[in-house]
């Protein structure tokens, strides 16, 4: 894979570029916005509030084109081959970057046949066991899993998905062997927890909250770099095992070959709408926080998250789910 390629004269200055005649007349007719996802999920559900936005600011229709299918793979591969006119971008999450270690062949090169556009946001992964579990820390779920080696098992959403991953990563951080336990999807695996028949669970803050508010979850630790607003007496896993983050995230992407002056403008257009206090709102009842980054800072973490994911991927042996 090829690192993402922004223009020297981008990293320069903005200001040359963003006033260029493609910006000015840009958008001139409606942009399709490619979600690779089924309608009615956390992607759909941030790319239409963000569609909407635009709509208001420039005046065009905003498609949103949902295109599920193979792990986010069908939708990206028909991105890869649009026009590079900023008509058509590309809606991604973490899959984006867990996918070239993943799968030995893409249709497609995040880094040559994309440029990265803006992210919109960041949201990470929470450790749940049940009120009964004896560990109250990860220092305590540490110790647990080194006395009982192979024992404890933890539930994620699938193999190869950003909470399973981000298990593999504390595992290798702790020095501690547990055994994975994959469902499809979260709610059976939620249920399997509750029920006290798996462990623990790796899973987005979003989906256990309920159950936490409940009392029928305990959170142990989130894995963001720094404790959430919306749980902050949950310490993070960094906070014992400094330097583990692994969070999930939403971002846009273009077609490689799409003029810079317009992909500044795009940016700069999402990152205004992501930081406005209903859409910031939005993402906290999802437990995510807004980023809005600029191309460059988006293309550097993707280059970093592929990097990491795929060492993660490479040392625990994971193959996709067939």
């Amino acid at each position: 894979m090829k690192p993402f390629c922004i223009p020297a004269i981008a990293l320069a200055a903005l200001s040359t570029a963003a006033f260029s005649q493609d910006a000015v007349n840009y958008p001139n007719r409606p942009i399709r916005m490619i979600v690779p996802f089924a309608p009615g999920g956390g992607l759909d559900i941030s790319t239409r509030l963000i569609a909407q936005k635009l709509t208001e600011k420039w005046g065009q229709n905003i498609v949103v084109d949902s295109r599920p299918g193979a792990a986010t793979i069908v939708g990206t591969e028909i991105a890869s081959k649009s026009e590079p006119d900023g008509y058509t971008v590309l809606m991604i999450t973490t899959t984006f970057a867990i996918n070239p270690g993943l799968y030995a062949r893409l249709p497609y090169d995040p880094g040559k046949h994309f440029t990265p556009v803006t992210q919109l946001n960041s949201q990470p992964n929470v450790v749940v066991v049940t009120p009964s579990f004896a560990g109250k820390s990860v220092k305590d779920l540490i110790a647990l899993a080194k006395a009982r080696p192979g024992e404890l098992t933890f539930a994620t959403p699938g193999a190869g998905s950003a909470p399973h991953l981000s298990a593999e990563m504390f595992q290798r951080a702790a020095g501690v062997s547990m055994i994975h336990v994959p469902y499809k999807g979260i709610p059976p695996a939620v249920t399997d927890v509750i029920g006290g028949r798996v462990t623990m669970l790796f899973t987005t803050t979003i989906s256990a909250a309920p159950h936490i508010k409940s009392g029928r979850l305990r959170a142990i630790a989130i894995t963001s770099a720094k404790r959430q607003s919306g749980m902050p007496d949950v310490p993070t896993v960094g906070e014992t095992l400094p330097g583990y983050r692994a969070e999930a995230f939403q971002g846009m992407v273009v077609p490689a070959g799409v003029p810079q002056a317009i992909v500044n403008k795009l940016s700069a257009e999402v990152a205004r709408i992501v930081q406005l206090p209903d859409i910031t709102q939005r993402f906290q009842l999802d437990g995510a926080e807004a980023v809005g980054s600029s191309p460059q800072e988006f293309a550097a973490f993707l280059q970093a998250e592929m990097q990491k994911w795929g060492k993660v991927i490479r040392d625990a042996g994971i193959k996709p789910e067939q």
